[in-house]
């Protein structure tokens, strides 16, 4: 029993392995014709090319990283002070149905609808466009994550410092920011993810002046460029990988 369940723990592990390694082998690769089972070379020139080129990928990661990092900012403080007033509300039902608006469409068709509104304000074509856009889509992702947090627990400690003479500024740094400071680190690392796997709205609203890593990643495959779009997808796939990795190293099991 036990060398069945290593057999099979062993092959899930592999397959979830298995498309991480093999992109990191395609974009150190080259020169891969059929009926070839291996490439015929292995080595650093697809990076170099990339970084010492006009490719402009350094750019496109800086402004994924960048973007992704605001909108993340962004939403989840945004979020979790608007979530309080929403979950406090006399009609939070009829707030919450709202908020869960942006995800009955599609990210495309989200920005189709609004890309009249960016036309005309100047923001299409724009690294601010792309981060109202991506925003819109956010902000209320964390008001629905932290309606979970007000609950009547909360709302007691909250009362609780104003009845010993504290204020409510004080109440909600000394109090409400530790009590929340693991879901706040959850949000962000979601929102942040959010906006940086973001491909169909970015596309729209940046109309290809920019090219964020996803952006960059289609349109090498477009050009049947697939060395190049392995190595956009590991620089586009591993940074997640990573803030998965500390996420639930430090955030996730001190939460459990």
């Amino acid at each position: 029993m036990n060398k069945l369940r290593y057999i099979v723990l062993s092959g899930l592990g592999l397959g979830i392995l298995f498309p991480f390694a093999f992109l990191a082998m395609l974009s150190f690769s080259g020169e891969w014709f059929f009926p070839e089972v291996l490439p015929g070379y292995f080595g650093l020139k697809n990076w170099k090319e990339v970084l010492t080129s006009e490719s402009g990928m350094g750019i496109s990661f800086a402004s994924s990283l960048g973007i992704s990092l605001l909108v993340a900012t962004l939403g989840t403080g945004t979020g979790f002070i608007w979530s309080k007033s929403i979950a406090y509300h006399s009609q939070k039902e009829t707030w919450l149905v709202l908020a869960y608006f942006p995800y009955m469409l599609s990210p495309v068709v989200l920005a189709a609808c609004l890309n009249f509104f960016f036309l005309k304000s100047g923001l299409s074509g724009t690294w601010q466009g792309v981060v109202l856009g991506q925003y819109l889509v956010a902000f209320p992702y964390s008001v629905i994550f932290f309606q979970a947090f007000w609950n009547h627990r909360t709302r007691q400690f909250e009362q609780l410092v104003l009845t010993l003479g504290g204020s409510s500024r004080q109440a909600f740094v000394q109090v409400i920011l530790p009590l929340a400071k693991g879901m706040i680190l959850v949000c962000f690392f979601q929102t942040f993810l959010i906006s940086w796997f973001e491909y169909g709205l970015t596309a729209l609203v940046g109309v290809g002046k920019v090219q964020t890593l996803t952006v960059k990643v289609f349109l090498y495959i477009k050009e049947a460029n697939f060395y190049y779009g392995a190595i956009a997808c590991c620089l586009l796939v591993w940074p997640p990988v990573l803030l998965l990795y500390l996420n639930k190293r430090f955030v996730y099991n001190r939460l459990v």
